[in-house]
């Protein structure tokens, strides 16, 4: 069994295996990435920091690619949805 790290993902916690993504842990809290300009549920698409669909908020640095961001222990994300 790998070993697993928790984060919070919109103050929720979440635990992931290591070597886990952050889009990988949002995915897993549920909620959508971001939202569009007409509030539409935004989440990624390509997987390989391509279409920018899944920045979030981590420990305060705004605009990080989820999908290319390996998740940490302690991590706090923060979508805009």
């Amino acid at each position: 069994m790998s070993p697993r790290l928790r984060l919070t993902v919109d103050a929720r916690p979440v635990e992931v295996p290591a070597g886990a993504t952050v889009a990988a842990a949002v995915a897993m809290a549920g909620g959508p990435f971001r939202r569009s300009r007409s509030a539409e549920p935004r989440a990624p698409l390509c997987g390989m920091g391509v279409c920018f669909e899944c920045r979030v908020r981590i420990d305060g640095l705004a605009h990080v690619r989820a999908c290319m961001t390996p998740a940490r222990e302690g991590m706090q994300v923060r979508t805009d949805s």
